[in-house]
Parts: C-alpha cells; sequence; structure tokens
C-alpha cells in the first residue's frame, strides 16, 4: 500500500448528489491512492470542455497523470483501478473463479442496482408529474435488488470470498443515497432489518469501514454545502 503514496494524484470529476462518482472515490481510498475532485454542476457536464473529457457527459471520469488515461464510466474506472493499483489484491482476487465473481457483482451493481435505484429517486423526486405507476415499478425493482443481495448473502460477510472486495463496496453509493430519501413505510429502516436482514447487517458492515465511512462523511460534507 505505501507505493500508492508516492503516486501524482488522480482527478476525479465528481458531483456532490451523484453516487456513482462517490462509489470511484470510496476504491480510490481504500487503496490510498491520492487523489483530487472536481465538483460539476449538471449544466457543467453538458458543456464542450467537459464532453472533451467524457463525451457523454456524465460523472465519473477520472484523469491519471501517472498513466496519462483518462476514463469514464465507473465500472470501467473500478476495473481499471483495481488492476492497475491493488497489486497486494486488497480488494479481488487472482483464484479463479473467485476474480470473476467479484467482477459477476459488479456488473449487476452497474446494470441492476445503479439504473433502478436511480430511476426510483427520479419518479419520486424529479419528474414534472407524479406518475404512481412509475413510482410503483422502480421501488418493486428497488426491493427486488434487496432481495437478491440478501439472499446471496446468507451465511456470508462478503458477496465473494472471505473478505471486502469492490463487488461489496460498488454498492455503498447507491444505497447510501438511496437510504437517505426513502425512509419510511416499507423502506424504513426496522422494515429492511426485518425483511432483508443480511443484507442490512452486509450494509452496515461495509458503510462502516475506516475509507468507506470517510468518504460517505465527505460526500454529506460537500452534499450539505451545495445545498445552500
Amino acid at each position: 500500500m505505501a507505493q500508492n503514496k508516492d503516486l501524482k494524484p488522480i482527478t476525479l470529476y465528481s458531483h456532490s448528489k451523484g453516487p456513482n462518482p462517490w462509489k470511484v472515490a470510496m476504491i480510490l481510498a481504500e487503496l490510498n491512492i491520492p487523489y483530487t475532485s472536481e465538483y460539476l454542476n449538471f449544466p457543467e457536464l453538458k458543456l464542450e470542455a467537459y464532453e472533451k473529457i467524457c463525451i457523454n457527459g456524465r460523472v465519473p471520469a477520472i484523469y491519471d497523470p501517472n498513466t496519462d488515461i483518462t476514463l469514464w464510466e465507473s465500472g470501467a474506472i473500478t476495473e481499471y483501478l483495481v488492476e492497475t493499483y491493488d497489486k497486494e489484491n486488497l480488494l479481488t482476487y487472482d483464484t479463479v473463479p473467485e476474480k470473476f465473481l467479484v467482477k459477476q457483482w459488479l456488473y449487476f451493481q452497474v446494470s441492476g442496482q445503479g439504473p433502478y435505484f436511480g430511476q426510483s429517486i427520479w419518479f419520486e423526486k424529479y419528474h414534472q408529474e407524479k406518475l404512481p405507476s412509475a413510482q410503483r415499478r422502480y421501488r418493486d425493482q428497488v426491493l427486488r435488488v434487496y432481495d437478491v443481495l440478501n439472499r446471496a448473502l446468507e451465511g456470508k460477510d462478503y458477496l465473494v470470498g472471505d473478505k471486502c472486495t469492490y463487488a461489496d463496496i460498488s454498492f455503498m453509493a447507491w444505497d447510501y443515497r438511496y437510504q437517505a430519501i426513502f425512509t419510511d413505510g416499507e423502506f424504513a429502516s426496522e422494515e429492511l432489518e426485518k425483511k432483508f436482514p443480511n443484507y442490512v447487517r452486509w450494509h452496515k458492515a461495509i458503510a462502516a469501514r475506516k475509507a468507506i465511512k470517510e468518504v460517505l462523511d465527505e460526500n454529506d460534507r460537500i452534499d450539505a454545502a451545495n445545498s445552500h
């Protein structure tokens, strides 16, 4: 881990609320990789200056001066950081099938958690008209993801093997944001604990890791500063 301290800082293009950049920040923090964050607002993402960095006009993106690579998409960035800088396999495995199972869960997060959680938040908070059927659809999808994780974690502390990997970490940012918004009814903490005890236990344990907690606390601080 010491060798990562000697790196030039990676630039992380981020947003105060969007969970995906904070997912990348967690990996950077866990691997002790120095980085600086540039927080952009939504209109800035569509400016030509940023679209030269990410043609899709979304965050996260990174620029790594150590390898001179610019990269976007949180899943691709996660794999790049782990493959480039996790030489001790702290957050992954070099054995089969474990290294592929970790990828499996990352891809489920990217395709199955992030989009559904994001759409649920959108239809609850930002859509110009209330559409109960859309709200119900995406709430149900969130509950389905919780159920998948809950069943996968039966009798286990981690999704893959006997240690925390980038698979576990990848779910934290969207979980944290969603649970800050949906706090009652079927998403009340006591209801989640009753229905998805394995998931709740796992979420609390990963969120309590030193590096993850520091990133979540920073997310709260930046979010609060940008909410005024």
